[in-house]
């Protein structure tokens, strides 16, 4: 199983067998039911989490309702960005809605080794490059995309989410009420 995540690692850029060994003392593989908090508010982020299998979800509250950030399904990373970066509590909770295996890449790990490998330092920057550029799009569908286009995109890149996650989440990840979804979905 580490193998696997190492390759995947791989394919965001080459990493060698020693660095790839280099990494292992800072991989660890927890399991989460559904319901569990794979990061807690006001927790500190110091991992990268990689959904090995399963489905979570990653929220935070706005006046006391719950505000859906991101979806990660099998094979996908997850974090809080803030969090991780600046040492601070996440406002940011990442729950597992399904029974989940996930791969955690300590950032005190990551960090480190970047400062002498150039092959953790190029992994680092085409990581976080790549979460820079989901964010942005993700902003930029927001403001420039209908709710309609935002809806039809998500199901075509997560076809299954219609299973794994309540309408009210996905409402509340497109930036739209339920009754709004509810009659988006009944015209397509």
């Amino acid at each position: 199983m580490i193998d696997q995540f190492l390759n995947k690692l791989s394919s965001l850029s080459y990493l060698s067998d020693s660095t790839r060994d280099l990494l292992k003392p800072f991989i660890s593989i927890k399991f989460f039911e559904k319901g569990d908090f794979i990061l807690k508010q006001e927790e500190i982020c110091r991992d990268l989490f990689y959904i090995q299998s399963g489905f979570a979800r990653e929220y935070y509250f706005k006046k006391g309702k719950d505000v859906t950030e991101w979806f990660a399904g099998t094979g996908s990373f997850c974090f809080s960005i803030e969090s991780y970066f600046n040492d601070t509590p996440s406002n940011l909770i990442i729950e597992a809605l399904e029974p989940s295996k996930v791969i955690f890449l300590s950032k005190e790990g990551l960090m480190g080794l970047d400062k002498n490998n150039i092959e953790i330092s190029r992994l680092a920057t085409n990581f976080f490059s790549n979460s820079l550029i989901a964010s942005q799009r993700r902003m930029e569908s927001i403001h420039f995309q209908s709710a309609k286009e935002r809806y039809l995109y998500l199901i075509e890149q997560q076809p299954k989410i219609l299973h794994k996650v309540p309408l009210s989440h996905i409402a509340s990840f497109l930036g739209i009420t339920q009754e709004t979804l509810s009659r988006i979905r009944s015209k397509i």
